[in-house]
This record gives structure tokens, C-alpha cells and sequence, in this order.
């Protein structure tokens, strides 16, 4: 059968799926002119990342669809439960991509502590003129290890970054509406020990109060999950990382908590506006900052499309 990857997947999930004898095609089709290329082709499996949408209009016009993928964990733009309604299967790969969010998140996190967000940008400008000056003032950085760090969504990828922290030596506190238990988490060391560490669960206010960073792993929301009032609450001098979704922070509130210095800096990996982030986030000089590439490593993309290839041939037999 013909497998449409709109968005592009990774050559391992190609290869796989040509060995099973189905036809993948990786030509990147325009929203408006998807439904056309998907019944003049008749794809039968229609794979997307966080560019291509499916909704309804497509679902209800596109017959030869039998399942829709997405190379990723959020499905919000896809219409899941209408798809379903109508007899298609909806995959996606939420397991592939947690390590590397968690390892961007520390990128984000060390980068910030450090200053290396604005020290890049200065550098080049006055790296030979103001050397002595610039190393004055950023000389004022702080370690991670010993500070805590609240998690906010403790999920797979939630999970993944309190592994990191709890290795870098960082007290680690989580919130999740859903969680009803403290979660464990394991990893294997490089000489084959195994490592477990319980992350004990607290109410969002106190998270919030204790922790010096505070980073969010949640799905897509319709309100804020922090907004004007929760930043109030963060120590004085905390810093905040959204590597989730665009919405789940509100970029205003965090725009005037940085103004005001109750935050020290942010880094947003995800914006309420993509592709067109508010000027306002791209000038600020206390935001670290990078355009949605927290699934975007090799290994990633090689597990999200063998994972993707193995449910597709499942399914399809």
C-alpha cells in the first residue's frame, strides 16, 4: 500500500516498510493540496510530524485513508477521536522522542545557569572589543547540581528529565493532576548498574515555591497551566523551561515576570504563535531559545520511524 510521509520520516522506517512490500513516499505535499494528492495516489497511510494537519475535511474526503500516523507524542493536530469515529487508525510514537525533549531541556537549563543564551549573541559583537567586560558580566553563574528542580507533567518525558536531573546530582519534585502514586525511575549506568530513583509527588503551589527551575511535560491544553498568577508564585530569581506545547505557558505573563526580574530567564522551545513567534520573545535578552527541535535528533527520527513502521505493518498485516 501507498504510505504518504507528509512531513518526512527517518531512511530505517523507509527501509522497514519496503521490506514489507508497501510503498512510501516522502514528497511534501501542501496542506491545501493534500486531499488531491492523497485520493489521486490512493494513499492508504498518511504520516505527519507537527507541520501537516488532519481534520475532518480531509478524514471525511480522502476514502483510501485506512491510518493516520504522527511521528511524535502530541496528536493535536489531528482530529483522533473523529478518525476513529470513522473507522481509521490513529498511531503515534510516544516513547521515541522522550530523551531527547529531556537532554534539550538541560541544553536549555545549562546554557541558561551559565548565560551562554547571550554570551553567544554578544560575543561576535563584542568578543574583541569588550572582552573584559563581557566576562564581568557573566562571571556571576550558579551550578545545577544541589538545586531543585519541579517537573510539571511527570510522563515519559517528565520521567526522562528527572533522570537526568537526579544524575547531575539536582533534588527532583513533580506535579501531575493524573499521577497517583510517586513514580520510580531506573536507568542503566555505562559499567551496568542500574540506578532507581523515586520522585516524590507535591501540590503545584508548593513546586512552585520551592523549586529554582520548573520545567512542563503536559499535552496541549485549552487554558494556561501557568499563567500570571503561578509565575507569581515561583521563588524570586527561578527560571522556567517549555519544551511542551505552545499555550501551556502564557508568554505575556512571562514576558512581565522577566521585566520585573522575579524570573531570571526561560527558554521556550514551543510558542503559543509558531511559526511566527512574538518579536517580543525573539529580542528578549533573558530567553534561551530554540524552534521545536526537542524530538529533532537522528535517534530520535530512527525510533520514531521504526516505531511507526512496525504499528503500520501490524495493522495492515
Amino acid at each position: 500500500m501507498k504510505i504518504l510521509a507528509n512531513d518526512g520520516v527517518s531512511q530505517s522506517g523507509i527501509d522497514k516498510l519496503t521490506a514489507a512490500g508497501h510503498e512510501v513516499i516522502t514528497t511534501n505535499v501542501a496542506q491545501g493540496q493534500l486531499e488531491e494528492y492523497i485520493n489521486k495516489n490512493e494513499v492508504a497511510v498518511l504520516l505527519v510530524r507537527s507541520a501537516t494537519t488532519a481534520r475532518k475535511e480531509l478524514i471525511d474526503n480522502c476514502p483510501s485513508l485506512k491510518i493516520i500516523g504522527r511521528g511524535g507524542v502530541g496528536m493535536d493536530n489531528i482530529d483522533v477521536a473523529y478518525a476513529r469515529e470513522k473507522g481509521l487508525k490513529v498511531i503515534n510514537t510516544p516513547a521515541a522522542s522522550s530523551a531527547s525533549v529531556a537532554e534539550l531541556v538541560f541544553g536549555h537549563l545549562y546554557g541558561g545557569v551559565r548565560f551562554l543564551y547571550d554570551a553567544n549573541r554578544n560575543m561576535p559583537l563584542e568578543g574583541d572589543s569588550n572582552f573584559k567586560g563581557l566576562k564581568k558580566a557573566y562571571a556571576k553563574g550558579s551550578e545545577l547540581r544541589g538545586k531543585t528542580l519541579g517537573i510539571i507533567g511527570i510522563g515519559r518525558i517528565g520521567q526522562e528529565v528527572a533522570k537526568i536531573a537526579a544524575g547531575v546530582g539536582m533534588k527532583v519534585v513533580a506535579h501531575d493532576s493524573f499521577a497517583d502514586k510517586a513514580p520510580t525511575v531506573s536507568w542503566d549506568l555505562f559499567d551496568g548498574q542500574t540506578v532507581q530513583v523515586e520522585i516524590p509527588l507535591v501540590e503545584k503551589e508548593e513546586l512552585l515555591k520551592t523549586a529554582d527551575f520548573v520545567t512542563i511535560h503536559v499535552p496541549a491544553q485549552e487554558n494556561y497551566v501557568i499563567g500570571a498568577e503561578e509565575l507569581a508564585q515561583m521563588k524570586q530569581g527561578a527560571a522556567i523551561v517549555n519544551a511542551a506545547r505552545g499555550g501551556v505557558l502564557d508568554e505575556v505573563a512571562l514576558v512581565n515576570a522577566l521585566e520585573t526580574e522575579h524570573i531570571s530567564f526561560a527558554a521556550l522551545d514551543v510558542f503559543e504563535k509558531e511559526p511566527q513567534p512574538e518579536i517580543v520573545l525573539l529580542m528578549n535578552d533573558k530567553l534561551s531559545l530554540s524552534p521545536h527541535i526537542g524530538a529533532a535528533t537522528n535517534e530520535a527520527q530512527d525510533r520514531i520511524g521504526t516505531e511507526l513502521a512496525d504499528q503500520i505493518i501490524e495493522i495492515l498485516g
